[in-house]
């Protein structure tokens, strides 16, 4: 080997170990030891109500019809409210915590041992997009990580034939926001989630039939020595080698992709526990992709966002949870729809053993009035209360941290913010918040901004 041709080798193989690192992810070593490894998400849009679903106010069956004390002012996100209105729906008693569920959720509120709940959330934002984005970043304006890209940039992929983050859209489209809700913000691109459904795969990921297999791989040969060599010349450019890293996993997710999405490798047992062959086309729908999800999971897909719910329509709660004017109708629509699948997927993933290293959110992005909305059978945004839960790997199930009034209006006992929620994810995740950061606009930027303590209640 002459000298000319040594430093022509050499300049083309330390970018590769560069570029190899950079998409590898550049994992952060965990600041204690973690309780989970993965995350599964399910993010329902529409600000599905805390008062009709999980939490119980027995002073508002009571009072139900009256004027709510103090509330003659309150003007919220569609105006004047009426009087206070007790859920359509009956609590009852689950599990050995005796937590009150809503009676709409039977299969779900089996689970409730499993769960720990969060009553004493609030948000910083009374209308769905920003709060979306609140809800899944940590802030109000688009821009910043999601929680996804915060979680696959420090812990990288454990699966090179997958992406590390996957989220899984409701078969009625993408959430408010959109993609802000999976974005990898001013984090590297390619930590960004890759949005897939079982009812649509990736597209543009099969091969032509015209092209020979090894054509194909001359051609990436070529490619990846072009690539190499680009990469160094414009090493700072992170969309350029993000572009670079989405084309190689492209070609390995080829041969991946279409068999963890073929559900036809299921057992006729595991999709009746899921629901898939419902006559509802919602509820299969949502149902298939409940097993997308655990599919990811079980091969071990760092991060999964699964969404039950859509966009908001010209119709208020038609598409999601926003059940402005006719909660009941539209409660009956969607809590069938979240119950059956949602149930089989964490019992799913508790009898193949996931649940043990996989830790579960429940989310949305605030909560709904005590009263309902004036001349309507709904019930306002509420920006001031709202709940969440876990589930799964770190989790101390039955737990319930914080209490609202006793109408669900405001927080009454140990508030909690959504950056202290991140804070305790991060926790069981082997991270401490204040230290997962990235310098950006002369700050060290993270998902709890300068806020943010771990709910130590709600942890095993």
């Amino acid at each position: 080997m002459n000298r000319r041709s040594f430093f022509h080798d050499i300049s083309l193989g330390l970018p590769a170990i560069a570029l190899g690192n950079l998409m590898a992810g550049g994992k952060v070593t965990p600041h204690h030891t973690p309780r989970a490894t993965r995350v599964l998400q399910i993010f329902c849009p529409g600000a599905a109500s805390h008062l009709d679903l999980w939490d119980h106010k027995p002073e508002l069956e009571k009072r139900s019809g009256q004027p709510m004390p103090g509330g003659d002012k309150d003007v919220t996100f569609q105006g004047a409210n009426g009087n206070l209105m007790r859920s359509p729906w009956n609590f009852v008693p689950r599990g050995q915590s005796g937590k009150p569920i809503t009676e709409m959720l039977p299969l779900l509120g089996a689970h409730a041992d499993r769960m720990a709940f969060i009553h004493s959330m609030s948000s910083r934002s009374n209308t769905h997009g920003p709060a979306c984005v609140m809800m899944n970043t940590g802030f109000v304006f688009e821009g910043f990580p999601s929680a996804g890209a915060w979680l696959t940039y420090a812990l990288g992929s454990a699966n090179d034939n997958l992406p590390a983050y996957v989220a899984i859209p409701d078969i009625r489209g993408n959430p408010p926001a959109g993609p802000a809700n999976w974005t990898a913000g001013f984090l590297p691109a390619q930590h960004q989630g890759i949005a897939f459904n079982a009812a649509e795969p990736i597209q543009n990921l099969s091969r032509p039939s015209s092209i020979a297999d090894g054509e194909e791989a001359a051609t990436r040969a070529f490619l990846a020595r072009l690539n190499q060599d680009h990469a160094l010349r414009h090493a700072g450019n992170t969309d350029l080698q993000a572009r670079i890293a989405s084309y190689e996993l492209a070609a390995r997710m080829q041969l991946s992709t279409p068999e963890v999405a073929d559900l036809t490798r299921e057992s006729k047992a595991t999709h009746d526990l899921y629901g898939t062959n419902s006559p509802n086309p919602l509820i299969a729908g949502y149902a298939r992709n409940c097993l997308l999800a655990r599919r990811l999971i079980e091969r071990n897909v760092r991060y999964v966002q699964l969404h039950c719910a859509s966009r908001a329509s010209g119709v208020d709660g038609l598409l999601n949870w926003d059940a402005h004017k006719t909660l009941k109708a539209d409660y009956e629509r969607h809590c069938p729809i979240l119950d059956q699948p949602t149930a089989g997927l964490i019992q799913d993933l508790a009898a193949r053993g996931l649940l043990k290293d996989t830790l579960v959110l429940w989310t949305t992005e605030f909560g709904r009035m005590p009263t309902h909305q004036q001349g309507t059978l709904g019930r306002d945004h509420n920006p001031d209360a709202f709940t969440v839960w876990m589930a799964g790997a770190g989790v101390k199930g039955g737990a319930t941290y914080g209490r609202t009034d006793d109408f669900g209006r405001r927080v009454a006992e140990n508030p909690a913010t959504i950056h202290d929620f991140w804070a305790t994810v991060l926790d069981i995740l082997g991270l401490d918040h204040q230290k997962l950061t990235w310098y950006h606009n002369g700050l060290n930027r993270r998902i709890t901004d300068v806020h943010g303590h771990v709910i130590r209640e709600v942890l095993a």
